[in-house]
């Protein structure tokens, strides 16, 4: 009987065992294959979108050619009609974020020029999105704004929002600039894959890894990181991590009650925001 016992427990666990890691391996090839998918969720410029950006008072179109002849397009936003020469923020995005309605916020930070460009394969933007692809044509945006008449090239701020921060970080380590500021900033996409998905070998797997922990401790520009307290996508100590490597002077802010898509129509963040802009340097 005992025999016969152990015959039929192997008969049932081995399947069970089997089917595990039928299930472990598909999951981890739904991962490796669809990552660029779940990592970059391409959102289109919606027609009612583009007609309200139209409508906002001394803003362009603009349109970029990338370093492989892709076409990248956004806006550019003055706080007013002069020819004073100003500076820019250089806005990057989120994850899942076309990044026109950012335009409508820019008046918040006057006296700053403001510019938003879509990611590859976002808005009207043409290409494919991949985290080298973003950070070259970062390159290539901070280097036509530099040029351009109207913009201080020594007064370039970088702004990134969540995926939009390891965009921002790379930029900073690679070109002179004027500050950063850092909203739901992460140290790294392994650290935000492995706390998604614990149980996934995500170190193997992911191909666009947004390493910001290994670059910022190259910047010597200060920045300003905002935090959700109650943040579930990245959580605030991925944040605090990036934050306390940084090698520049820095503020920390953590908003109360604010979850990842929230922080920013939070009383607090674009007061803030505009605070550190027009601090004097010594101040930052």
């Amino acid at each position: 009987m005992k025999g016969s016992h152990a015959r039929v427990t192997r008969r049932t666990v081995l399947p069970l065992v089997g089917t595990g890691i039928a299930v472990f391996v598909g999951v981890c090839t739904v991962l490796y294959l669809l990552q660029e998918q779940l990592i970059f969720l391409r959102t289109p410029l919606a027609d009612g979108d583009r007609r309200a950006v139209d409508l906002l008072p001394n803003t362009e179109e603009i349109e970029i050619t990338a370093a492989d002849g892709t076409r990248l397009h956004g806006w550019l936003r003055h706080p007013t009609d002069d020819t004073l020469v100003r500076g820019l923020v250089l806005y990057f995005g989120g994850n899942a974020e076309e990044v026109s309605g950012q335009m409508h916020d820019a008046e918040m930070l006057a006296p700053w020029s403001f510019a938003a460009i879509n990611y590859r394969g976002y808005g009207l933007s043409e290409g494919r999105p991949s985290e080298a692809s973003l950070v070259a044509d970062a390159r290539v945006i901070y280097d036509w704004f530099a040029q351009l008449d109207g913009i201080d090239p020594n007064r370039i701020v970088v702004f990134g929002r969540s995926l939009g921060t390891g965009v921002a970080v790379q930029l900073a380590a690679s070109r002179p600039v004027h500050a950063a500021v850092l909203v739901s900033p992460f140290d790294s996409l392994r650290s935000i894959a492995r706390s998604q998905y614990p149980l996934i070998p995500v170190s193997l797997l992911l191909k666009h890894p947004f390493d910001s922990l290994a670059r910022v401790p190259t910047i010597h520009a200060p920045a300003l990181v905002l935090a959700g307290a109650d943040d579930r996508l990245v959580p605030p100590r991925l944040s605090r991590r990036l934050y306390d490597a940084w090698a520049g002077a820095k503020r920390w802010i953590s908003i109360p009650d604010a979850d990842h898509n929230d922080l920013h129509v939070q009383p607090g963040y674009w007061p803030a925001i505009r605070a550190f802009l027009n601090a004097p340097s010594s101040e930052h």
